[in-house]
């Protein structure tokens, strides 16, 4: 039968095989990946959302409720007024 033979040839190269080598490529250490540099688009929306942030943030519990109930839609309508004081 050539079943066993089988069975032990993968156990040998399976044995032989550094664990290192099985997965190379599925995980990449962060530190070695190149990133990609943030466009303009994304600094300039990561800048609103940390200003809406800051301002969310200060506005006390009974003005949150004037300003909309949610972060979402406090967070549109801010986004919103930062883009017309930009135009």
């Amino acid at each position: 039968m050539p079943f066993p033979l089988l069975r032990a040839a993968l156990t040998v190269l399976l044995v032989a095989a550094p664990a290192a080598s099985f997965g190379q490529g599925t995980v990449q250490d962060p530190e070695l990946a190149p990133r990609r540099q943030p466009s303009p688009r994304s600094l300039a929306a990561r800048e609103r959302q940390r200003q809406c942030g800051a301002a969310w943030r200060a506005l006390a519990p009974p003005d949150k409720v004037e300003q909309g109930p949610r972060w979402p839609q406090y967070y549109s309508k801010c986004v919103r007024r930062l883009k017309e004081q930009r135009a």
